[in-house]
């Protein structure tokens, strides 16, 4: 009877182990799909439009702009006036300038991927698996990732990033107060050469700089 028993209750927990294990399966094949879309994009080059949405689905901001990025870890997000931004990135350190204040904020770059999203997009992505658990969705020529951090300490609850054959079409952010992030790329233009100064940030004279 006791053998009984434990060849029963190991029966029963083999049974139960399937489904976490083929879950398992599903979240490394789609983080070795992902990392393969990414990687691919040596370089990268887009205009975009932005929309923030409160919790409630009210529109917060809307903004468009320009992108060029380049692996590893380097980037230049340009916002169109009226409310004007300049981020660059040489992938050590983050310059922020605005124009309207006159002011430009220098700090160390996180090269956490759970914590600047863009390197998603132009960083160090060989450690997906390890920072996200990854569902994909696969349409037709367009993939949809949905990525959800296991640190508790990150700047997004959950992130989507979404292809159209092997080029990105948006990416949306979602973080604790339900506060919504959605860029949409357009014009995306991969691996061509770029010069190395637009990840470079000179300093103009007179505004104030904030050092973190």
């Amino acid at each position: 009877m006791i053998k009984t028993f434990f060849r029963s209750s190991l029966a029963t927990l083999c049974l139960l182990s399937l489904p976490f294990a083929a879950m398992a399966d599903e979240q490394s094949v789609a983080a070795e799909r992902l990392n393969i879309l990414l990687s691919r994009a040596s370089t990268m080059s887009a205009n975009f439009s932005q929309m923030t949405l409160s919790s409630n689905g009210a529109s917060l901001q809307e903004a468009t702009g320009s992108v060029v990025l380049k692996r590893p870890g380097m980037f230049r997000w340009h916002t169109d006036p009226p409310a004007e931004q300049l981020l660059v990135s040489d992938g050590e350190q983050i310059w922020l300038y605005d124009p309207d204040l006159e002011q430009v904020t220098i700090q160390k770059m996180d090269k956490r991927l759970t914590h600047t999203p863009a390197l998603l997009l132009s960083g160090d992505v060989s450690k997906l698996e390890e920072n996200f658990n990854i569902t994909v969705i696969e349409s037709g020529d367009v993939s949809e990732f949905l990525l959800t951090p296991k640190a508790n300490d990150t700047l997004f609850d959950n992130l989507r990033l979404s292809f159209q054959g092997e080029k990105i079409n948006d990416m949306q952010m979602s973080d604790a107060i339900g506060q919504r992030t959605n860029i949409l790329f357009q014009n995306v233009k991969t691996n061509e050469s770029m010069q190395q100064s637009q990840f470079s940030f000179d300093i103009p004279s007179g505004v104030d700089v904030i050092s973190e």
